[in-house]
């Protein structure tokens, strides 16, 4: 097979046609600032709050609780620093999990060195937080519960309703980083029972630097970006109109085609039957059920992730060893140390995720080529034991 197989979609995706032909004319023709008064700039004004109806229909909610932000990453940092600055009269304790993502972790150990208290939750094997460590973990002093929907590496899926059900049991705000499941999964905000949700266009085939963060009325938050009265006053700055445009036109896609998410099931199904058949000693990570349908989390023991990855990367397959966002260390996945995989088997995971361009040939090369890649390496290694 000669050309690229993508199976990285959990680190971005691609822009889908229809989002970018929406979003052209708003950076050549359709240019203005959307805070000027003439007619062509209001028209940009109507065309920004178009997408804000598309993202809160998408999610529920009102297009006033929607907050356009540069990514998923500022939508997470304004919900956690807004909310805990927003109400450090009413206490100075967070409650998260050790398997969050980078963007909700260092916005907590930030915090910290503020002066606030930060509980980190352990999970079991399967990645799932315990609901009765979360209710003892509650405090007088707590004011925010932050919990990510879906996890990114392992794809484990958190009981958010649940949780947002103890919170506000206690007079507490949830927030869910909900970057992996939105567009994903059908997520109704009223139903779950949350204050806050966080995304990101560029997880479900829209462009990437734009995001939102969904507020629910009323909620107290304090803003990061200080500057002009844009957003509600909520994130200053002169807004990304081609990215909302492009951010408007993905959700209402998603909202369209939900249900590809069954085909991505059967595919990566048919990848893991595939792998538990051809290579022997495999540990599949994540929940069996509970679980995102586009993403396989696998240890293969004996061999190095990185050495797994670039022998793919020579076959034109690409995938990852775990969160694209923390690459850039060697230290394992504190993902899989937190849900017990010993520090060495960390080092030999793979993150395979699929998405909507996915096809059987494409699975099928896969499972053809990877137990080859594998036995090459373990032949390598001084650990394997035929």
């Amino acid at each position: 097979m000669n050309k690229l197989i993508y199976l990285d979609y959990n680190a971005t995706t691609p822009t889908d046609p229809r989002v970018l032909e929406e979003m052209l004319p708003y950076f050549n023709t359709h240019y203005y600032n959307p805070s000027s008064l003439y007619k062509s700039a209001r028209d940009c004004r109507k065309a920004i709050e178009q997408a804000r109806i598309k993202v809160a229909s998408l999610l529920g909610a009102e297009p006033s609780e929607i907050i356009f932000t540069a990514g998923g990453t500022e939508a997470n940092n304004l919900a956690i620093k807004g909310v805990a600055f927003a109400n450090k009269n009413k206490g100075n304790h967070i409650i998260t999990s050790k398997i969050e993502h980078p963007a909700v972790l260092n916005p907590c150990r930030w915090l910290e060195q503020q002066g606030f208290k930060v509980t980190y939750l352990g999970v079991d094997k399967y990645g799932v937080l315990d609901l009765d460590e979360l209710k003892n973990s509650i405090t007088q002093e707590t004011i925010l519960i932050t919990i990510m929907h879906a996890n990114n590496e392992v794809g484990t899926i958190q009981p958010i309703r649940e949780i947002s059900e103890l919170a506000h049991s206690r007079g507490v705000y949830m927030h869910t980083d909900a970057v992996q499941t939105v567009g994903k999964l059908p997520i109704q905000v009223k139903e779950l029972g949350i204050d806050l949700l966080s995304l990101s266009g560029h997880k479900f085939y829209g462009p990437k630097g734009i995001g939102a963060l969904y507020i629910k009325k009323g909620t107290l938050l304090d803003p990061l970006i200080h500057g002009g009265h844009h957003e509600k006053n909520k994130r200053a700055g002169t807004e990304n109109v081609s990215g909302i445009i492009g951010l408007g036109k993905a959700c209402e896609i998603a909202q369209q085609e939900m249900g590809a998410e069954n085909k991505i099931k059967e595919l990566r199904d048919k990848l893991l039957e595939g792998i538990k058949n051809e290579i022997p000693d495999v540990i599949f990570i994540g929940h069996p059920e509970q679980r995102l349908a586009s993403t396989l989390s696998i240890c293969v023991k004996y061999v190095e992730g990185e050495s797994m990855l670039m022998d793919l990367d020579a076959h034109g397959i690409c995938a990852s060893s775990g969160s694209a966002c923390a690459s850039g260390t060697l230290d394992p996945s504190h993902v899989l140390i937190a849900i017990g995989i010993s520090q060495e088997l960390a080092h030999s995971s793979l993150r395979i995720s699929l998405g909507k361009h996915n096809t059987q040939e494409e699975i099928d090369y896969v499972i053809q080529v990877f137990p080859r890649i594998v036995e090459r390496l373990r032949a390598l290694s001084p650990f394997w034991k035929k």
